[in-house]
C-alpha cells in the first residue's frame, strides 16, 4: 500500500509541473524486476513508476518508485523510491551519461537504504548502439562494503518494424567489510551476467520480453539476504506506458 500511495504522489507531481517542463514520466509492470541478474521483487510482479525532469546545461532530475514485494533480498522491504540526479553530453559523435543515486526503501528491516555513482558511454549508428558503464557504491554498511559493476550493452532496432532487440553482460565485484551484507548484491561474491531482450515499440508503448541469467550457483547460502533461488536464468516480461 505505501508504495501505491508513493507511485501516485510521484505521478501528482508531474502533473502538477509547469507546461514549459520538459519532462518524461511513465507507469510499468514487470512480471520480475530483474537487475544484474537478481530479482528486486522476490520473483514476483512488480509495478513501478518514473518521472525525470530535464535541467539547463545537460543535467536531468528523475525519481522510480518500484514495489520490491518483501523481497528479503532488501529486508523485507515493499517498496524502494529511487531519486537520481544525472548529466549527458554528446562528444564527437559519442553520449556521455553520469548520474547519482540513492536507493531509499520502505517498510524494510534494519537500515537497507544506500547510494551509488554511475558512468556510461555509447555509440549510435543508424538503427544500432552499443555502449559501456560503470557503477560505483562506496563501502556501505547497508551492502557491506563497496560494490562495481562493469557492463557492455547494445540494442538494435529492426528497420521498418516496432521490434527492438537488445543484449548486455557485466560483472559485479567489490571488497567485504560484512560478508552477510555482502551476499545481498553480490551472492556468493564477484559473478558475471549477461541478458538477450526484445522490444516491441509503438508510441508511448513499449512491450518487452528479457532473458536474464548470472554464473551464481544456487546452493544454500548463510545470508539471508543472498535469495540465490532468484539469481539464476530467468525470462520476464514487461510493459511499460510514457505518460
Amino acid at each position: 500500500m505505501r508504495i501505491a500511495i508513493i507511485i501516485a504522489a510521484a505521478l501528482s507531481g508531474v502533473a502538477a509541473l509547469p507546461a514549459v517542463a520538459q519532462v518524461q514520466a511513465g507507469v510499468e509492470l514487470a512480471t520480475d524486476e530483474r537487475r544484474r541478474g537478481l530479482s528486486w521483487s522476490d520473483g514476483k510482479a512488480a509495478p513501478s513508476a518514473y518521472a525525470r525532469i530535464d535541467l539547463p546545461g545537460g543535467f536531468d532530475l528523475g525519481a522510480r518508485a518500484l514495489a520490491t514485494r518483501g523481497d528479503p533480498r532488501h529486508g523485507g522491504a515493499d517498496g524502494v523510491v529511487e531519486p537520481t540526479l544525472g548529466y549527458s553530453s554528446n562528444v564527437g559523435g559519442f553520449r556521455l551519461d553520469g548520474f547519482a543515486t540513492a536507493h531509499l526503501f520502505t517498510g524494510a528491516r534494519g537500515h537497507m537504504d544506500y547510494g551509488e555513482l554511475g558512468a556510461g558511454l555509447s555509440y549510435s549508428l543508424g538503427p544500432a548502439e552499443a555502449g559501456v558503464e560503470a557503477r560505483y557504491a562506496p563501502s556501505q554498511s547497508a551492502i557491506g562494503g563497496d560494490n562495481l559493476y562493469l557492463g557492455v550493452r547494445g540494442r538494435v532496432g529492426i528497420p521498418a518494424t516496432p521490434w527492438t532487440v537488445t543484449a548486455s553482460a557485466g560483472r559485479s565485484s567489490g571488497s567485504v567489510d560484512d560478508a552477510v551484507r555482502a551476499a545481498r548484491l553480490r551472492p556468493g561474491g564477484t559473478y558475471h551476467d549477461w541478458s538477450l531482450g526484445v522490444q516491441h515499440i509503438t508510441g508511448p508503448l513499449t512491450i518487452g520480453l528479457e532473458y536474464t541469467g548470472t554464473d551464481i550457483a544456487n546452493r544454500p547460502d548463510p545470508s539471508p539476504f543472498a535469495v540465490r533461488n532468484h539469481a539464476g536464468d530467468r525470462l520476464a516480461a514487461r510493459i511499460s506506458l510514457g505518460i
